[in-house]
């Protein structure tokens, strides 16, 4: 096995002999580095590639092991290394303090090689599976994720199919919209993926309405317009009401998309701030997409055509702030719609005739939803290694100060 493959070991004490005595218990089966004061500790436990166990003597001049451990766990690239003390002392007490500190063992002086050598076997075997489970539960935990959110595009497919008959991509421009737009409205990353994610379940609520009605071509009666204006809240029974944030969002846009900043929305006639801010992210979402899209019933609304209807509505129907945001994010909201694109193809029951060149895009696109391809995701940067953030002299004099109490 070489050293690149092997478990690293910085073993910490001031007697150089015990520390050449744990290098020759340890070294045949281990990469073993030693230090002799605090300071030096610190700075190889910060080292690139980090230690996989310490070993750190308590009883050290001016700044205790304790002092050492209790740095080191205070810090987020040392605090998950295991820690075992080595001591003189059989207080138990003092053993309580370290283990409550966050090491995970004691071994006794003197040392005892075969003890040494079984102590740190145990713990780093402990420590590589806690890692696997760990490891594990992330990727379940991300498993789970997707098939949730894979789910929520499926049934935003569902609601648009019931609506217009149409297979388009229209639930992944829709959340692409939301998180452009709130990223461009300063909302920190989390919430700006779980729009993404919550956006496609806006309109979920038309399950509950006729598709005749839904796709009426003629004005709408008025007993019909009444059930249309049922969707937000029968979108908000049919997500329900959850102690999780992104069911919980969704069930927010899905009820207050088609309130108006001017209190002239429905179903509740909010105004203004009183309309959750998703619900007015969301609404002015709905209007671009709805006016850019082809229906099936109309061709699509050039952008700059959409982009007037929203500035004209500011202070009405949208709210101010967000008209602002969405004029912000409109060069990548207008990537993500050509990103996104339907096909003439996807959609059927058009009364239009088509143009009589078809935009690129429509041409070699497939006939089925998403594009062939995702946006490319950078590249994981490495972290550069940084000093830790500790003073071993203000540790000592620390330690001086408690032990003059």
């Amino acid at each position: 096995m070489s050293d690149k493959q092997r478990p690293r070991i910085l073993a910490v004490d001031d007697a150089t002999d015990l520390l050449a005595l744990m290098a020759k218990a340890l070294g045949a089966d281990y990469e073993v580095d030693t230090a002799a004061d605090p300071g030096t500790a610190i700075e190889k436990a910060f080292a690139d590639p980090h230690p996989d166990l310490i070993l750190l003597d308590v009883e050290m001049p001016e700044v205790s092991g304790f002092e050492v451990c209790r740095a080191l766990k205070g810090e987020t690239l040392t605090a998950e290394i295991p820690v075992i003390f080595l001591t003189g002392k059989t207080d138990a007490q003092a053993q309580v303090e370290g283990l409550q500190l966050g090491a995970v063992d004691y071994v006794m002086k003197p040392i005892n090689a075969a003890v040494l050598r079984t102590r740190v076997r145990m713990h780093l075997a402990l420590a590589d599976r806690r890692h696997e489970l760990e490891r594990l539960v992330q990727e379940r935990t991300a498993q789970l994720e997707r098939t949730r959110a894979e789910l929520i595009r499926r049934l935003g497919r569902a609601m648009q199919m019931h609506e217009s008959s149409a297979i388009s991509n229209r639930v992944l421009r829709l959340g692409q919209y939301a998180k452009l737009m709130a990223q461009a409205a300063g909302a920190k990353p989390q919430v700006c993926e779980l729009m993404m994610i919550a956006a496609p379940l806006h309109d979920v609520g038309k399950l509950g309405i006729p598709s005749e009605i839904l796709q009426k071509k003629e004005k709408l009666s008025a007993p019909d317009w009444e059930r249309i204006k049922r969707h937000p809240r029968i979108g908000a029974e049919i997500i329900g009401e959850h102690d999780d944030p992104l069911l919980k969002l969704a069930r927010q846009i899905a009820l207050t998309h088609h309130e108006n900043w001017d209190g002239s929305g429905y179903p509740e006639g909010l105004k203004a701030d009183t309309i959750p801010w998703p619900g007015r992210v969301m609404a002015i979402v709905d209007s671009f997409e709805a006016m850019t899209a082809t229906q099936f019933y109309r061709e699509p609304r050039k952008p700059d055509d959409a982009v007037f209807e929203i500035e004209k509505l500011a202070g009405k129907r949208y709210d101010p702030k967000l008209v602002e945001a969405f004029k912000k994010a409109l060069p990548a909201m207008l990537k993500a719609r050509e990103a996104f694109a339907d096909a003439l193809g996807d959609l059927i029951n058009l009364d239009f005739a088509p143009k009589a060149q078809t935009p690129a895009h429509a041409a070699a696109a497939p006939a089925t939803a998403a594009p062939a391809t995702a946006p490319a995701k950078p590249a994981a940067v490495k972290p550069v290694p940084r000093k830790p953030a500790v003073d071993v002299a203000a540790l000592a004099k620390a330690a001086a100060a408690r032990a003059k109490k």
